[in-house]
């Protein structure tokens, strides 16, 4: 019995040195595979932090001047309505601002043009201004309608553009061909329109893009201000006056005389606004009348108790032989194409 205590003095010495190189690799065993989880590639975590910053870093900048709320955009003209939708001018948006904001989006704009008979020779410098200057790097549909599609030229599309051909049948008048236009475009945007694009934008087609068209014009519902009306009074306007007609406007009543060959919106907004003018012009011809500027007659109606979003300056429908080239025009955008409207109609 007498050496046990000196053994057992020994254990209590060696003990605590045990545990502390148990400790040690214990700790650095664990240190080790915590690493390996959280960076399985082997690389450290600050690298691994240094490339997170540099992922951020390459995220584009939005570098523009700061807007300044006591500095106006422009004292020329009306830039807003009184209901707060924006007048669109040239000066008063920031392209790059919106670009990248619709293409977070992933937006897909549909075009709708018709080229009836004789109006098929419009079709290819339509479509090859359109490739120059109409929503230029965004997704874009032209919806052609036509009743010659053998017709339909050949126009090369830039990447993430293509053309549907979209066969409907003429009419004898070109009044009736312009009127139906809202009865197609209502019965497509229910049909297709809306499994395939965001945005519609209506145009005529012997009409000629000649400079920037793009995503500032985007909203649920937009019209267009009447070239030839847009410094006008409102008694002035060659609104529908008769009663009788569905497209009546009183001569107190109306904000502006919107254009017929340019306007859009939502797939949702564009086939109510088609929808509504295609049913009241039904209901006119049962009425035997008809409105005096046939479907502009009624989509001037339907915008005035239907406040668009956004308004279009005359920038957006623009005919340079009639009106010439006012100061007031910074940009001449999508312009009327010279022609003899009696041959091209008859």
């Amino acid at each position: 019995f007498s050496g046990r205590p000196k053994c057992y003095s020994l254990h209590l010495g060696i003990l605590p040195f045990i545990v502390l190189v148990l400790v040690f690799f214990g700790y650095g065993f664990l240190s080790h595979k915590i690493q390996e989880f959280r960076n399985p590639g082997g690389e450290t975590c600050m690298a691994t932090r240094q490339t997170d910053v540099q992922k951020v870093v390459s995220v584009p900048r939005m570098a523009y001047p700061q807007p300044n709320v006591l500095t106006p955009i422009r004292n020329d003209v009306l830039v807003f309505t009184p209901w707060l939708a924006p007048i669109i001018w040239e000066g008063t948006f920031n392209i790059d601002i919106l670009n990248e904001q619709f293409k977070l989006q992933n937006t897909t704009i549909g075009l709708t043009v018709f080229a009836i008979k004789k109006y098929v020779v419009f079709l290819k410098l339509f479509l090859e201004t359109a490739e120059q200057h109409f929503m230029v790097g965004h997704k874009v549909i032209y919806y052609v309608f036509t009743d010659r599609p053998s017709d339909v030229p050949q126009v090369p599309l830039g990447a993430g553009r293509k053309l549907v051909v979209l066969t409907v049948r003429n009419y004898t008048r070109w009044q009736d061909v312009s009127m139906h236009r809202m009865e197609m475009i209502s019965h497509f945007s229910e049909q297709r329109f809306q499994h395939e694009v965001d945005y519609l934008v209506c145009g005529d087609v012997d009409m000629k893009f000649s400079d920037h068209v793009g995503v500032e014009i985007l909203s649920a519902l937009f019209g267009t201000l009447h070239p030839g009306f847009y410094r006008s009074r409102r008694e002035s306007f060659t609104y529908e006056r008769r009663p009788k007609s569905q497209a009546y406007i009183p001569r107190d009543e109306g904000d502006f005389y919107y254009a017929g060959g340019f306007f859009g919106g939502s797939v949702v907004e564009v086939h109510h606004l088609t929808k509504a003018c295609h049913q009241a012009m039904v209901e006119d011809q049962a009425n035997g009348i008809e409105a005096v500027w046939h479907d502009e007659s009624h989509l001037n109606k339907y915008l005035l108790y239907h406040k668009p979003t956004k308004v279009l300056s005359p920038e957006y429908v623009w005919d340079q032989k009639l009106l010439g080239w006012p100061s007031i025009m910074k940009k001449l955008r999508y312009v009327a194409v010279p022609k003899n409207h009696q041959a091209i109609r008859n």
